[in-house]
């Protein structure tokens, strides 16, 4: 038996052009991307032209049997639902985020006598603690700023 063939036209006429975030899912239940948009209708729309999509991309697409969509208040609140989503789903075309690389967080030495709390980028290597991921580079140097007044942690190296 054939696998069920997405109708990308009828589903695109009933999104919300809202903020979200969707879920790509294949035939057989499993998810093959997730993704946020400022506006869902013409991001997820923007995987159905005719041309100028990448090779992978028309690879995944061609394995969609549903789409799910999750409306949010913000931006800000799909940015931090798709993270999340995509650490507890693993999707195999969510690859730039599994390290963390696109997001900043807050990191705190192990250092017993004097921590020092810092801004980081990148994959969580060293000990000590990571707090985030944060939607904003700002508001980390910011909250960063405010917490080692508050709490008179050392600024240097």
């Amino acid at each position: 038996m054939p696998e069920p063939v997405f109708e990308a036209e009828t589903f695109l006429k009933s999104l919300t052009k809202k903020p979200g975030v969707y879920r790509m899912i294949a035939a057989d239940e499993s998810i093959l991307y997730v993704g946020k948009a400022r506006n869902l209708k013409s991001r997820v729309t923007s995987y159905f032209r005719a041309s100028g999509l990448q090779a992978k991309t028309m690879a995944m697409v061609a394995k969609i049997a549903r789409i799910e969509v999750t409306a949010t208040q913000s931006e800000t609140e799909a940015l931090l639902l798709e993270q999340s989503l995509i650490k507890q789903e693993r999707p195999p075309y969510n690859i730039v985020l599994r390290d963390d690389k696109s997001y900043p967080y807050i990191y705190l030495t192990e250092h017993k006598d004097y921590p020092r709390l810092t801004f980081h980028r990148g994959a969580k290597r060293k000990g000590g603690q990571y707090f985030g991921p944060f939607p904003s580079a700002y508001a980390v140097r910011d909250s960063i700023n405010i917490l080692q007044k508050l709490f008179q942690l050392r600024h240097c190296e």
